[in-house]
């Protein structure tokens, strides 16, 4: 069941399906009902289980036809998501809430987690959270060559608790340190 995220989706995420999907959704169902109604026999359990598959299988692929084909409706979302991270980071949340969250965003957008995990993923081919670290690296590299500034300073002011952490991402996503950054730049 892990496999269909869609069951954590919010009701307002619903599936839209066409005439044809409907069609195909129905008939699932219609296979299921007709398995109960008969005299149980040795294939009664595998043949539900595999109609519950198939149906469950079909509704994967119109979701993500569906992210496919409200792609208008995505690139809003995409647009105010980028627009939300860049805000956040600007602001003091870092500091006062801590390292920006998945769940946050998706709050704000009025969206369930998983449905918005889905979407960003198919949109951009990289998790919310990755494009959460890209932003914040890039935030970090325009800090880092402020003389001014600590790294432990820097990494308390994006949200990291421990600037050990910061830097560990940092390395992972740039290839070096952020003192090495530094001293490159």
């Amino acid at each position: 069941m892990k496999d269909y995220s869609f069951f954590s989706y919010d009701v307002h995420e619903a599936l839209h399906l066409s005439e044809k999907e409907r069609e195909v959704v129905l008939d699932c169902f219609k296979n299921i009902k007709l398995e109960l109604e008969q005299a149980i026999d040795k294939h009664s359990k595998s043949l539900i289980v595999n109609n519950i598959e198939l149906f469950l299988n079909y509704c994967m692929r119109f979701y993500d036809r569906q992210f496919i084909t409200r792609d208008h409706v995505n690139q809003g979302v995409i647009g105010k998501f980028e627009n939300l991270v860049d805000d956040y980071l600007k602001s003091e949340n870092p500091k006062n809430i801590g390292f920006p969250m998945v769940n946050y965003f998706a709050e704000k957008l009025n969206l369930s987690a998983n449905y918005f995990g889905d979407l960003i993923k198919k949109e951009l081919g990289i998790s919310p959270q990755e494009f959460i670290h890209n932003k914040l690296i890039d935030v970090a590299k325009e800090q880092i060559l402020d003389e001014r500034k600590s790294i432990s300073e820097i990494s308390y002011d994006l949200g990291f608790r421990y600037p050990q952490h910061f830097t560990r991402l940092f390395k992972t996503k740039v290839g070096v340190s952020p003192s090495e950054y530094k001293s490159l730049n």
